[in-house]
Formats: structure tokens, sequence, C-alpha cells
């Protein structure tokens, strides 16, 4: 595994496992209801990993600061989120659902596609209970505790995003019927696990698979390797991901409102269209991109 593959964030997002067994997964599965929420037990947490999460915060924190989209900053001062401890679930709620209507949902860990699309479509976010061991600072597989909160929830206290949030459930159970998963997972992955926005100050991340990670906002934003490329809906869905390495291609937002339009459109015709031609690579560059930055190979 190379340097950058060991400080990715965690690197599958939810709508990204389709028929999900629990067999294997970090997550206790044995303890949760049908809809796969559990209960936060937030006084099983040790003294080590409330120490655990102070050191991851304390590092993102001040990444954030300097790359960071200013809706996401915003929501980490919405939610006055504790420095020293992991925070409660049921009191990060009460202050987003002031806000936005949206509340936390505790999951074992990752949970198959029809049930994130659920929750997400009853402003619900699944939000996994565990948290990373010390030497996985930098790299592990599935979303924890810190990936989950710190990299999604800020994002919930801001209107527009959270109603895009909204409206990406909904369309799940049309993609699940057309077989086009994988698709609408694309969507997800580049404008809600590692998209840029336009700022005044220039393009900001606000991706929560970058926000939680040690290195990957800055290579987002600073780095002359990766394209960075103007969102259009249909390019999104027919690209290709990294999962094992930092991404080659990020798209890069005018503003949110251009996500939450985006969901207005049907997306059965669309679903059809791209199934029938090959991925786009995940370097590659096409006809009609608007091209921010063209990376270096």
């Amino acid at each position: 595994m190379s340097d950058a593959q060991q400080s990715v964030s965690p690197a599958i997002p939810e709508v990204a496992i389709s028929n999900m067994p629990t067999t294997g997964l970090r997550g206790d599965y044995a303890h949760m209801g049908a809809d796969y929420t559990t209960a936060q037990n937030w006084d099983g947490y040790s003294r080590a990993e409330h120490r655990l999460w102070a050191r991851l915060y304390q590092r993102q924190a001040r990444i954030a600061e300097r790359y960071a989209a200013d809706a996401f900053l915003a929501g980490l001062h919405h939610l006055n989120m504790p420095m020293d401890r992991i925070p409660r679930f049921d009191q990060a709620s009460e202050t987003i659902h002031r806000r936005t209507r949206w509340q936390i949902v505790a999951v074992p860990g990752l949970i198959p596609d029809d049930v994130f699309f659920a929750h997400l479509s009853k402003r619900q976010f699944p939000v996994t209970v565990w948290l990373r061991k010390p030497e996985e600072m930098d790299y592990l597989v599935e979303p924890d505790v810190f990936h989950d909160f710190f990299g999604h929830v800020p994002l919930l206290t801001q209107p527009v995003f959270a109603d895009y949030l909204q409206e990406y459930g909904r369309k799940g159970a049309e993609a699940l019927d057309m077989k086009a998963t994988r698709l609408l997972a694309r969507l997800f992955w580049y404008m809600v696990e590692f998209g840029l926005i336009k700022s005044a100050d220039g393009i900001k991340a606000y991706g929560a698979g970058m926000l939680s990670s040690a290195t990957e906002t800055a290579y987002s934003i600073d780095s002359p390797i990766p394209n960075r490329i103007m969102f259009r809906l249909e390019r999104v869905m027919q690209t290709d991901y990294r999962i094992d390495d930092f991404q080659s291609t990020y798209f890069v937002l005018e503003r949110f409102e251009d996500l939450f339009n985006a969901m207005r459109r049907p997306f059965a015709p669309i679903y059809r269209a791209i199934s029938s031609r090959a991925p786009i690579s995940a370097d590659a560059i096409v006809e009609n991109d608007i091209v921010v930055h063209a990376g270096r190979r």
C-alpha cells in the first residue's frame, strides 16, 4: 500500500454496498432493529476512545479552518461539537432538527442500500457508533463515528444541502428497481464524500471523505495532480471512482443549489442512457467538461 493510500479516509460510502452481509464488518449487528438502528451507548465509550476523538477533532478542525467551505464551518459552529469527547447523538439531533428537521440515527456500521435510502428520505442520517483504533488514525476501510459525525453531520445544519440529501434518498427506490444503484452511488461519492465548491476565496472542500482525512483535503485543493471539473449530473453518474487512493478527479459546484436542482430531473432516462455507455475513467477529461484544472500525470 502506498503512502497516499495509507492517508485515505474511510473509503466505502454506505450506498456502495448492495445486499450487504453483516459478517466481517466492524460493527455489532446483533442488537440492532429492523431498520438497522441501534443505541449509541455513549456511556460505553472508553476514556481512550474519547482521547482519540479529541486528537482527531483537533487535527481535522485545523485543516478545515483553512480548506473547508463556509457552509461546513458554519455547521461546526452551530453544532458546537465537543473537542474532548465523542458527541452525544441525541444532543446533536436536537440542534440539527431545530435548523433543518433532520436527526441522527445510530447504526452499527455500513448498512444496505435500501435501508440507507429509506433513512435519508425520512431526514434521518445514519451515523456509525464505533470509533477507529489509534493505529488507524490515517486509514480505515469502513466509515466510523468520526468520519460520519465530523465529516457529514455539520452540513445537515445547512438547509439547501439537507434538502438535497432527502431528495437523494427519495431517488433510491427507483435506482434499486432499475438496478442503477451504482450510478446513484457515484453521485454520493463524488458530491457528498469528495465534493468541492467555489467561493470568494477560491475552491473549498465540503466532502466528508476529505474533511475527515489528514491529507486529502489539502490534496484536493492544492495538488496539481488531480482534475477539477465543474459539476454535471450525467458526467458524475458515468464516472468511475477510486476507493484505494486519492481521487483522480474532483467535481466542483458553483453553489449547493445546483445539487438540489439536479434532483428535480427525472433520473430514469439518465439511468437508461448511461447504462448503455462505457464508464468514464476516474482520471479522464472528456468533451463538454468545464475544466477548472487539468491534472498532471
